[in-house]
Parts: structure tokens; C-alpha cells; sequence
């Protein structure tokens, strides 16, 4: 449906619709950003203005906790994942939408049914699996789990890429003397660039805002994420500084923001596909 064909009183309903869903987020971190340059906060009500809050640019935090390390171990946990998700996802959906093998029904059943299961009914068997490999309280091992978690999705994903392709062009490359796999790179990946890219973009928002798997597999100081780190200052009630959170709120959501900003007409091809027109 067009905006033309839904008129303009049904126009100004779905504008004020919109108005009235997005407000309420846009006071909250309107309040954040104002909380994270105050001296006191009393209630709801920001009081003064400090850059004190920020000194965690310049300095170490609590417990000898780096905010730039963090930020660094989330930012490498974040590249990593979606850079594997998508190598490892557009193999597999390639494989799942153009090739025909014994088990593949069953094979495209059970990973849907394999990213159904909650991540934190499997945190034992990871621990213990992590732990054995010696893997337990390192960014490797932590990046590991997260791509076995999140494959499943990304991979009926990318499949739905690649079933937009028309077979003709496959075939013409294949009569050509490509192989499948220089079909898949030469041919396949480039008409579902943009597909790739907004794939890509999803898995990184999702490595960014990522705690559970942080939180419970790297216990060490040193490979805390942002999100793990903004924890552990909030934990305490009685005694978190609420201006220096608020800060490094707002430190840690600024990245995501941005790269939402830049690329959120790519994010939209997840949902209708990323063939080139």
C-alpha cells in the first residue's frame, strides 16, 4: 500500500500512532543524556552540570575497571561475531537453498528448532564444555557460543537471500565451467550484497548488546565487555553512582546508535530480502 492510497487522515493516524510509541523512548534517553552531565539526581531530577561524570575517559573506574578495555573487548567481540556469522551462515544457506542431499528437510527443521532453545537452559553444558577446552574466561571460547546460538537464525535468513536468486543465473554460470563454489563467491554473494550487509549489521547490534554469555563466561576483569562492566556498577544499590552510570550509559549505547543511524535502510532488507534490483 502506498502513502497516497491510505489518504491524509489516515496519514496523520498513523504519524500521531508514532508520535505517541516513540515519545516515551525519546524522553528516556533525553533524561539519560541530561542525568549523565549532572552533579546530583534526586528522583527524576537531574541537578547541575558536571563533566565529572565522564572521568572515566580519563581514569580507571572502581575496582581498577578500564571502560576503554571494555569497550575494546566488546567492539572485538562484536566485529567477530558478525563477520563469522556471515561467512559460516552464507556457506550453509547456499548449501540448504541450492543443494539437494540426503537429511536436508530434517537438517533445516532442527535448526529452527535449535535457536528455540533459551540460551540460559545450555549455560551449564557450555560452562563445562568451555571449561574443558580450556576455552572458559576467554573472548575466543565466548564467541564460539554466541555464533553456535545465533547461526541457526542466521542461516534460515541468508537462505531466504539466496532463494530470491533466479536458478537461471545460477546455470548460466555453471554451464559457463564455474564451480560451486566460485558460483557461490563470484556470483551468489554479489547479487546478495545487500542482504549480507544488513545480516551483518544485525549480528553486530546483537554482539554489542550482548551480557548473558559475557556475564557468566568471562569472569576475569580484563575480558569484560560494556555491558558486563555497566552491571557490576548498578549491582550495588546503596552505594552505585548513578551519574557515572548514566554516563556510561550513554558511552555504551552511542555506538549503537550510530551505526543504527547510518545503515538502517540495509537493516530493513532482513525483512525484504536482499536481492539487487
Amino acid at each position: 500500500m502506498t502513502p497516497d492510497a491510505v489518504g491524509p487522515h489516515g496519514r496523520w493516524g498513523v504519524t500521531g500512532a508514532l508520535v505517541i510509541l516513540t515519545a516515551p523512548i525519546i524522553v528516556l534517553y533525553g533524561w539519560l543524556l541530561l542525568a549523565s552531565f549532572s552533579v546530583t539526581i534526586t528522583g527524576l531530577v537531574p541537578h547541575g552540570l558536571t563533566l565529572a561524570n565522564w572521568r572515566f575517559l580519563w581514569q580507571t573506574l572502581p575496582n581498577e575497571a578500564n571502560a576503554w578495555v571494555a569497550a575494546g573487548n566488546s567492539l572485538t567481540f562484536a566485529v567477530t561475531v558478525a563477520v563469522f556469522e556471515v561467512l559460516v551462515g552464507a556457506m550453509a544457506a547456499y548449501a540448504l537453498s541450492r543443494l539437494t542431499f540426503p537429511g536436508r528437510g530434517l537438517f533445516l527443521g532442527s535448526t529452527i528448532v535449535l535457536h528455540s532453545f533459551p540460551s540460559v537452559t545450555l549455560l551449564i553444558a557450555i560452562f563445562l564444555i568451555l571449561r574443558a577446552l580450556g576455552l572458559y574466561d576467554r573472548l575466543a571460547g565466548v564467541i564460539l557460543v554466541k555464533l553456535a546460538l545465533d547461526l541457526p537464525l542466521g542461516i534460515w535468513i541468508m537462505k531466504g537471500f539466496f532463494d530470491g536468486v533466479p536458478w537461471d543465473v545460477e546455470m548460466a554460470a555453471l554451464v559457463d565451467g564455474y564451480s560451486r563454489i566460485r558460483v557461490w563467491w563470484k556470483v551468489m554473494l554479489p547479487l546478495i550484497r545487500p542482504g549480507l550487509f544488513a545480516f551483518a549489521i544485525f549480528a553486530f547490534l546483537s554482539g554489542w548488546n550482548e551480557f548473558l554469555l559475557p556475564y557468566v563466561l568471562l569472569p576475569s576483569q580484563g575480558s569484560q565487555t560494556l555491558s558486563v562492566l555497566m552491571a557490576s556498577l548498578s549491582g550495588e544499590e546503596r552505594f552505585a553512582d548513578y551519574g557515572l552510570v548514566t554516563a556510561l550509559s550513554v558511552f555504551y549505547i552511542l555506538p549503537a546508535v550510530a551505526v543504527f543511524a547510518l545503515t538502517q535502510r540495509y537493516l530493513l532488507r532482513i525483512f525484504s530480502g536482499g536481492v539487487k534490483g
